[in-house]
This record gives structure tokens, C-alpha cells and sequence, in this order.
């Protein structure tokens, strides 16, 4: 079964002159893929990745992801949902700075999920050993390097066990080398996890990692990307 099955989805701003920002794409993606959507800015990617994480609600058509009609999710439900299903990564880390590395992770824990503290600092420590920070737990945002940074950010987006990785330009913010780290992290937590990893990016280093590639412009999937993306 697909992870996410879109039909004729559609979002549009209202206003004095509505903006269509998604114009009726149809897509799926597999379990464990690893996809990048990409266009120029104000095409739609990031209105795509905000319905797909359930962000915001699309006012047309359908949206499945894990099995769930998503479409009508609206306030503490749709919250719930992400809290099991999904996690996100952002291009400025977004870690919280009074937090240490160690509690930057196990946030999602708390706040989403109920965990015993023994279970919590077990699954914090394997998270930490997976991303290469088995000894930094004890620092905080400001005493390591935004690669270091980014590797937490990606140990707090599967501390849950997320099936789904939304990813908003997780590279912009880091020099080619480290991106490439990155990248090569996020493909082996897939290859470990089974989780998949959606990017919305400018980046041609994850667009040329990228399993599955979808070309949106002005909001509609470009004709080759219709029946299920173009692959690398």
C-alpha cells in the first residue's frame, strides 16, 4: 500500500484575487522512498510539504498518508497525526537554544508522545549513536557546528519512529562537504528505519540523491512527473 495517495489535491488562498497555489496533482509515493520535489520559488513546493504534514489543509480533492484521509484534519487531530506519522526537518535547524542536544531529541517525547523516562533516554542514546553524537548529548545548540546541528535535527525528526520526513530545504544552511554528510545520514536512517524522506530543495546534491523526483510549476506537476515522478 502507497504511504501517501494524492487525487486531483488542490489549495487556494482566498483573497480579493484567490491564489491558486496547488493546481489538482495526483501522485503517490512507496514506503521507504526517497523523493525530492522541485521547482522555482512560488511554485508550490512549500504549500505541498505544509498539506502533506498537515500543516495546512488543502481545499480540494485527497490527501491519504499512512492510510488516513487527511484532508479534513483540522486542530488537536491533525496534531495527533503528526505526533505519530510524521517529522520535520528545517534548512535553520530549529533547535531550541535553553535545551541541550540530548533534550532537543527527546522533546518530540514529551510533547507528542507518552514515554516512560527510562524508555525515553533509551531511544534519545540510540538516536544519538545513529547520527555520530553519541558523546555530544551534554552540549547545547550554540557550542556545535550546524552540521552538528542539522545531525540533531534529524535524530529529533525519527525519535518517534515517524514513518514520514518532511524536509524543507535541510541544506541550504551548510557548506557542500557537510550537506553531503547530511544526505548520506538521511539515506542510512532510510535504509535502517524504512522511513521516507520528502525534500522540497533547490539543492541539485539531493536532487541527485533523490529516488523519486516530482517538477512542480505554477503549482501542477510537470507532464513527465504525472504517473509517478521521474527517477534518478
Amino acid at each position: 500500500m502507497s504511504l501517501i495517495t494524492a487525487k486531483h489535491l488542490e489549495k487556494t488562498y482566498p483573497g480579493d484575487i484567490p491564489v491558486k497555489a496547488i493546481r489538482g496533482i495526483d501522485f503517490t509515493i512507496e514506503p521507504a522512498s526517497f523523493v525530492s520535489f522541485v521547482g522555482p520559488s512560488g511554485s508550490g513546493k512549500s504549500t505541498l510539504l505544509n498539506m502533506l504534514g498537515c500543516l495546512d489543509p488543502p481545499t480540494g480533492g485527497h490527501l491519504t498518508v499512512s492510510g488516513q484521509d487527511v484532508s479534513a484534519l483540522r486542530g488537536r487531530a491533525a496534531a495527533e497525526f503528526r505526533g505519530r506519522h510524521i517529522g520535520f526537518i528545517f534548512q535553520d535547524f530549529n533547535l531550541i537554544p535553553v535545551l541541550s542536544v540530548f533534550e532537543n531529541i527527546e522533546y518530540p517525547l514529551q510533547m507528542v508522545q507518552t514515554w516512560p523516562q527510562d524508555e525515553r533516554r533509551q531511544r534519545v542514546e540510540t538516536m544519538l549513536a545513529a547520527v555520530g553524537m553519541a558523546d555530544q548529548g551534554h552540549k547545547y545548540p550554540h557550542q556545535i557546528s550546524g552540521g552538528q546541528k542539522q545531525r540533531v535535527a534529524v535524530a529529533r525528526a525519527l525519535v518517534t519512529r515517524a514513518e514520514l520526513i518532511l524536509a524543507d530545504e535541510p541544506t541550504a544552511n551548510l557548506d557542500r562537504v557537510t550537506a553531503l554528510h547530511i544526505i548520506s545520514l538521511m539515506k542510512a536512517m532510510r535504509d535502517e528505519f524504512g522511513t521516507t524522506f520528502i525534500f522540497s530543495t533547490h539543492d541539485p546534491k539531493i536532487v541527485s540523491s533523490a529516488e523519486t523526483i516530482f517538477t512542480i510549476e505554477d503549482g501542477r506537476l510537470a507532464v513527465g512527473d504525472i504517473d509517478g515522478g521521474s527517477h534518478a
